[in-house]
C-alpha cells in the first residue's frame, strides 16, 4: 500500500513538473518582439507553421487558430495561432482606395471607403508629395476599418496601351512608377499599417496572366521592369511584395529564387515578406479545388522565398506538410519564411491591439481625392484659349458619360464608395446647363439601363457593366441646343479592369461610329455659328485621338478621377484649378505605332503561352524618340492656363566625379497662378551600349507660382543615374564621354540644355548574372 502511495506521489510530482515546464515553455514562447520570434518558431508544430505560411482559403477555413477578422469584403487573412499570441492578420485590396464591403449583415451602419483617382491619374500629377498625401489618407482608412495590410500599390509598366489594368499602374517609365509607389507606401505606412507592392514582376497583360511566359532580356528587366520595384523597395521598404502570376523566362515568378531572394533580398535589401497573388502558380483556376491537383510546385515556391501562399488551399497545406515529412523540403526553409512574416505581424495594428473605430475621415479624404483629381488632369488641347470657361457659361452637355461617369476601373482595384459625383452633376452645380438636353440624356440612360440586355448583373467583379450605345442625336435637337448655349461639352468614357485586356477596336481603343458622328455633328453645329466645343475624356487608359482631335477646340483628359469626378472636372473647366498634369504615358497616333503592338499579348491572341518582349528597353517614349515616330501626344506633355519660362540652368561642375547638382529657375510668365512639372532627361554616350536618345532621370513640381514668381528647382545626378545595364558584365556601366542634360516641359519640349563629361568608364554596380531568357 505504501509503495503504491509512494509511486502515485512520484507520478503526481513528475506530472506536476511536466505541466509546470509546459506552462513555462508556453509563457516563454509568446510573440512579443523580434527577440521572441526564434523561441516561438522553435515551439511551433509543423502544422502550426504551415497554417501561417498558407492562407485560410477564400471561405476562411484553416487547420488551426484563425480568429474571425471581422472585416467583410477583405481579400484574405494570414492565419493566427492564439496560443503563441499570434493574431490573424487582415489583408484588403487596392490601389484606388480600400476595398471592403460597404454594408454588413446585422447592422444598418455603412462602411464606405474613399475612391481616389486611379494610379495613372496620380502619376500624371508628377507630384510625389501629393501621392504621399493619398497614401496617408488611404492608410488612415485602412487602420480605422481594422485592416492590417493593403494589397497595393501596383507599379507594373505600361508596356502596351491595351493592358486591362493599366489604370492601376502609374506609367510607361520606371522612375515615375518607382517614385510614385514609394511615396504612396510611405504615406500609408506612416499610419502603422502595411503595403504590398505588386505584381513582381512583368505582369503587363491580363490575357492568360496565370501562366503566360514573358521572355525578357536581362537588360530590359533591369532597366525597365525591375527598376521601379527597386526604387520602391530602397526608398520605402514596403512590408510585403506580391509575386506575379506569370512565368518569367521559363519559370513562375512565385517559384523563382533568383528573383525573390537573390535580387529582391540580397541585392536590394528587402526586409519584408513575399506573398503570391491569389492562387498564383496554378496552371488554371479550374484545378484549384479539384482533389489531387496541386500547384506548380509549392516546395519550389517556399525555397524561392515566396513566404506566404494566398489565399491558400487544403492541397497546398497538405503538400507542404508531406514535403517536410518526406525530406523533400527542409523545415528550416519554412522557419525562415515564417520569421519574415512574423517580423511584419509585430508591426500590425491587430498585434498591437489597436481599437479601430470604423469611422475614418471620409469627408476630409474626399477633399483630398478632389484635389488630387484636379492636379492629375491633363489639358491636351486649348485652341484659342477655349478653357477656362466663364462662370456664367451656358453649356450643352453631350454624351452618356455625363450620367454614367466612371470613378475607376473594375476588379480588385474597384472601391465601394458612398457616391460618385457625375459630370452632369458637377457641371450643373457650377454652370448653366441646357436642362432639356440633360433631362433627355437622363431619361435615355435610365430607360436603356432598364432593358434586360443592359441590366445583366456581373457574375464577378471581373465583369464590367455592359456599355449602352450613345444617345442618338437629331439635327434639330443639336441646333436647338446650340442656339441656347455658349459652348458644347462632349464626354467620352471608357472602362477596363482585371481579368481581360482591351481591344484595338471601335468602342475601346477606337471611338465608335456613333461617338465619331457625335463629335463631328456637334462640332460642326457649334462652329457654324462661331462657338466652340470641348471634349472631356473620362478614361482609364490611352485611346486613339488623332482621327478626331482637330474637330474640337479643347480636350481635357480627366482620367478616372475618383468619387469626386464631376466636381473635380468642374474645378478645372472653370479655372478654379489650373491644370498642371502631364502625361506619364504616351498617346500614339495609331496603335500600329506602339512598339509592342506586333507581339501583344503573345504568340496566340486568345490564349498565348509565351510573349516575347522584342522591343527590349524601347518602351514608350524611349521607342518613339529613338526611331523618330511622332506620337499624338508625347510623354510628359500637358498644357496650362498660364505659361512658364525656364532659365538659368546651372551645373555645379562640368566634370562628373561623384555627383552633379543641377538647378534651374522656373518663372510664371502668364496672368494666373499655376504649377509646372519640370522634367530632367539625360542623353548619354553610346559607344559600347545601344542607348535611347534620352531617358527621364528626374522630375519635380513647382509650388503654386503666382504671376511673375520664380522658383529654383534642383536635381542631383549620381553615378547610377548615368549608368545602363551591360549584360556581358552583369553590371551597371556609365560610359566615358560627353553627357547632355535636357530640362523641359515634355519629352519633346526641351527648354534648356547643359553638358558635362565623364573622363573614364565607370562600373557603378556589379550584380548577379540572373534571369537569362531561355529562348
Amino acid at each position: 500500500m505504501f509503495n503504491i502511495f509512494k509511486i502515485s506521489l512520484v507520478l503526481l510530482l513528475v506530472f506536476s513538473i511536466f505541466i509546470l515546464n509546459e506552462e513555462r515553455a508556453l509563457a516563454e514562447a509568446q510573440l512579443t518582439d523580434e527577440e521572441s520570434i526564434d523561441r516561438v518558431v522553435a515551439e511551433m508544430s509543423l502544422e502550426e507553421k504551415v497554417s501561417i505560411l498558407v492562407g485560410p482559403g477564400m471561405s476562411g477555413e484553416s487547420l488551426v487558430g484563425l480568429t474571425d477578422a471581422g472585416v467583410p469584403g477583405a481579400a484574405g487573412n494570414i492565419n493566427g495561432v492564439p496560443r503563441f499570441g499570434i493574431p490573424a492578420i487582415v489583408l484588403a485590396d487596392g490601389p484606388a482606395g480600400l476595398r471592403i464591403n460597404s454594408t454588413r449583415e446585422g447592422t444598418e451602419e455603412t462602411f464606405y471607403a474613399t475612391a481616389f483617382p486611379v494610379a495613372t491619374a496620380i502619376a500624371s500629377s508628377w507630384n510625389t508629395d501629393l501621392a504621399k498625401e493619398v497614401g496617408d489618407a488611404v492608410g488612415e482608412e485602412i487602420k480605422e476599418y481594422g485592416v492590417d495590410i493593403w494589397l497595393a500599390p501596383a507599379l507594373n509598366i505600361h508596356r502596351n496601351p491595351l493592358t486591362g489594368r493599366n489604370f492601376e499602374y502609374y506609367s510607361e517609365d520606371p522612375l515615375i512608377s518607382g517614385k510614385m509607389a514609394a511615396a504612396v507606401v510611405n504615406g500609408v505606412e506612416d499610419n502603422g499599417v502595411g503595403t504590398t507592392i505588386k505584381h513582381f514582376v512583368a505582369n503587363n497583360q491580363e490575357t492568360n496572366r496565370l501562366s503566360v511566359d514573358a521572355i525578357i532580356s536581362q537588360r530590359a528587366l533591369r532597366e525597365i521592369y525591375l527598376r521601379g520595384f527597386e526604387i520602391a523597395v530602397k526608398d520605402a521598404q514596403p512590408w510585403s511584395v506580391m509575386s506575379s502570376y506569370n512565368r518569367l523566362n521559363g519559370s513562375y515568378t512565385s517559384a523563382n529564387q533568383e528573383l525573390l531572394t537573390t535580387i529582391l533580398r540580397d541585392e536590394w535589401g528587402f526586409k519584408g515578406f513575399v506573398m503570391t497573388d491569389w492562387f498564383g502558380g496554378y496552371e488554371s483556376l479550374k484545378v484549384i479545388f479539384e482533389e489531387g491537383n496541386s500547384v506548380s510546385d509549392v516546395v519550389a515556391q517556399m525555397q524561392a522565398g515566396n513566404d506566404l501562399l494566398m489565399p491558400g488551399t487544403p492541397n497546398q497545406t497538405q503538400a507542404l506538410i508531406d514535403a517536410v515529412k518526406s525530406g523533400k523540403l527542409d523545415e528550416k526553409i519554412l522557419d525562415k519564411n515564417l520569421k519574415n512574416i512574423l517580423k511584419m505581424v509585430l508591426q500590425t495594428p491587430r498585434f498591437k491591439e489597436y481599437r479601430y473605430s470604423n469611422k475614418p475621415k471620409l469627408k476630409t479624404n474626399a477633399e483630398i481625392s478632389r484635389q488630387v483629381a484636379t492636379e492629375g488632369m491633363v489639358l491636351l488641347k486649348n485652341k484659342q484659349k477655349v478653357l477656362p470657361l466663364n462662370s456664367d457659361a451656358k453649356i450643352g452637355l453631350f454624351g452618356n458619360g455625363q450620367i454614367e461617369t466612371i470613378k475607376g476601373g473594375t476588379g480588385s482595384g474597384d472601391v465601394n464608395t458612398a457616391y460618385t459625383i457625375s459630370i452632369a452633376k458637377g457641371l450643373d452645380e457650377n454652370f448653366e446647363l441646357d436642362q432639356d438636353l440633360l433631362a433627355r440624356y437622363a431619361t435615355y440612360v435610365s430607360t436603356l439601363r432598364g432593358l434586360k440586355e443592359y441590366q445583366k448583373p456581373p457574375h464577378s467583379f471581373f465583369e464590367q457593366k455592359p456599355q449602352i450605345p450613345e444617345k442618338p442625336l437629331r439635327d434639330n435637337e443639336i441646333s436647338a441646343v446650340v442656339e441656347k448655349t455658349d459652348i458644347g461639352v462632349i464626354v467620352i468614357v471608357r472602362n477596363s479592369g482585371e481579368g481581360g485586356d482591351r481591344k484595338n477596336e471601335k468602342g475601346d481603343f477606337l471611338l465608335t461610329d456613333e461617338e465619331q458622328k457625335m463629335i463631328e455633328r456637334v462640332s460642326n453645329a457649334y462652329h457654324k455659328v462661331g462657338k466652340q466645343v470641348v471634349v472631356v475624356l473620362n478614361i482609364g487608359g490611352v485611346i486613339e485621338v488623332a482621327s478626331w482631335r482637330d474637330k474640337v477646340d479643347g480636350i481635357l483628359l480627366s482620367w478616372q478621377p475618383g468619387q469626386e469626378a464631376g466636381y473635380a472636372i468642374a474645378d478645372v473647366l472653370s479655372g478654379r484649378a489650373n491644370p498642371s498634369g502631364k502625361l506619364a504615358t504616351t498617346f500614339p497616333m495609331d496603335y500600329g505605332d506602339v512598339p509592342s503592338a506586333a507581339n501583344f499579348p503573345g504568340d496566340d491572341p486568345v490564349d498565348p503561352s509565351k510573349v516575347v518582349y522584342e522591343e527590349g528597353i524601347y518602351v514608350g517614349y524611349r521607342y518613339y524618340d529613338k526611331f523618330d515616330i511622332k506620337p499624338a501626344y508625347e510623354f510628359g506633355y500637358g498644357l496650362s492656363y498660364t505659361s512658364f519660362e525656364y532659365s538659368n540652368l546651372k551645373l555645379n561642375s562640368n566634370i562628373f566625379k561623384d555627383k552633379i547638382r543641377v538647378t534651374v529657375d522656373i518663372t510664371n510668365t502668364g496672368k494666373v497662378a499655376g504649377k509646372e512639372v519640370v522634367e530632367l532627361y539625360l542623353n548619354a554616350p553610346a559607344n559600347k551600349l545601344d542607348k535611347p536618345i534620352q531617358e527621364l532621370k528626374g522630375f519635380a513640381k513647382t509650388k503654386l507660382l503666382q504671376p511673375a514668381e520664380t522658383q529654383t528647382i534642383s536635381f542631383e545626378i549620381d553615378a547610377r543615374t548615368l549608368a545602363s545595364f551591360d549584360e556581358n558584365k552583369s553590371a551597371w556601366l556609365a560610359e566615358a564621354g560627353k553627357y547632355e542634360l535636357r530640362v523641359g516641359a515634355s519629352s519633346r519640349d526641351i527648354r534648356r540644355r547643359a553638358f558635362f563629361k565623364l573622363k573614364k568608364d565607370l562600373i557603378v554596380e556589379e550584380v548577379n548574372d540572373l534571369l537569362e531568357p531561355t529562348n
